[in-house]
């Protein structure tokens, strides 16, 4: 009579290399779509960061303009160095300014305000929306 070794058969090794490659696919897509979105995150935010210069006082003029940072921030700072010149020319944007929309005030209560607000919509990749109020 012979003698069985305790050992695992090839069917047993392929379900077992089969269940492990199925886990690690599955793994990967996950890593890859948090990877994807950390990458837009951080551009988004390095974008909110370059959108900061175009919200000016004068940016309403600009309506459906495409600007670059350098011409709106010419006129309010003195800019020395020719290589941030550079940087904040090649960073452009499509300005649209829609119509300013007003609230009213209301008649119920005793303090009423009225704001006037306007939206700012910055174009690029990674468009922007950004609202200035004035009451």
């Amino acid at each position: 009579m012979k003698q069985l070794r305790s050992a695992f058969t090839l069917i047993e090794v392929l379900v077992s290399v089969l269940i492990i490659s199925v886990s690690i696919i599955f793994i990967l897509k996950l890593h890859s779509d948090n990877h994807l979105e950390a990458v837009y995150i951080s551009e988004r935010n390095k974008l909110s960061l370059q959108d900061s210069l175009y919200l000016t006082p004068f940016v309403l003029r600009h309506h459906k303009d495409t600007k670059d940072a350098y011409s709106l921030l010419q006129n309010d700072f003195y800019i020395e160095s020719s290589k941030s010149k550079e940087i904040l020319k090649k960073n452009k944007r499509a300005i649209f300014i829609p119509e300013s929309k007003e609230t009213l005030p209301s008649e119920e209560k005793e303090y009423s305000y009225a704001a006037t607000f306007n939206q700012i919509l910055l174009k690029d990749a990674y468009s922007s929306s950004y609202f200035r109020f004035s009451f």
